[in-house]
């Protein structure tokens, strides 16, 4: 399991903050806007390399790495803490660029991968349902995993896996619910068809008559008696 420290060093130049227009000539330059705070420093607009953020984003610990960021000599370790992507090309927008001091506990979520194969699906045509695919803990930021794994290999119809049978570590606290449930096995359910002799009650009646039908029918009827009668 890979921790979320990276070996990324980041240098960010601090900018004017401006308007959108701003914001879209220095996208023109290759750079995208920025902003850095936390650790209780003022917060400071820069622009980064959104080449170097998306490589962060799309690593195996993502958003929860943590780099060396350089502005005006002075170094700090941060993480992206949020950011916006173009809708249409993808393409990174903006970046919101965290301090984070080493030696303060950081509350996050970290996702839930599953290991090894279960037996109720094989052996007894189960369907494995994913219900939570991320926990959220409280550790220390040198202490961050990329991941928490869940070994199913034990899995069969009966057995649940919650929060409280992840892997238990004295460096991370879990705060989810520890009766969430994480992964489970359901059934495939069966479409009931029709009894038989409910098919073959409605095949000799016949289809109904329309009420149209009906209607002209009694009408008919009717008319018939009421000759009767002047008869």
């Amino acid at each position: 399991m890979a921790t979320a420290i990276g070996t990324n060093m980041v240098e960010a130049k601090p900018r004017v903050a401006g308007d959108k227009n701003d914001a879209r000539r220095l996208r023109q330059t290759g750079m995208i806007p920025a902003v850095l705070y936390g650790a209780g420093l003022e917060p400071l607009a820069v622009s980064v390399d959104p080449k170097q953020m998306t490589r962060i984003l799309h690593s195996e610990t993502g958003h929860n790495t943590i780099f060396d960021v350089t502005v005006d000599g002075t170094q700090a370790k941060a993480m992206i803490v949020d950011w916006q992507f173009e809708p249409i090309k993808s393409s990174l927008l903006h970046v919101d660029l965290k301090r984070i001091a080493m030696d303060k506990v950081l509350r996050l979520k970290v996702p839930i991968t599953l290991k090894g194969e279960a037996p109720g699906v094989k052996q007894q045509g189960g369907v494995l349902e994913h219900v939570l695919r991320e926990v959220e803990i409280e550790c220390l930021p040198g202490d961050i995993p990329s991941r928490i794994d869940v070994d199913i290999s034990n899995l069969v119809f009966g057995v649940n896996i919650r929060i409280a049978d992840l892997p238990k570590s004295d460096k991370i606290m879990y705060l989810s619910d520890e009766n969430a449930m994480i992964v489970h096995l359901t059934q495939i359910k069966e479409e009931v068809a029709p009894a038989a002799d409910a098919v073959a009650t409605e095949v000799a009646a016949g289809p109904a008559e329309p009420e149209v039908i009906k209607k002209g029918k009694q009408e008919t009827e009717e008319a018939g008696e009421e000759k009767a009668k002047k008869k």
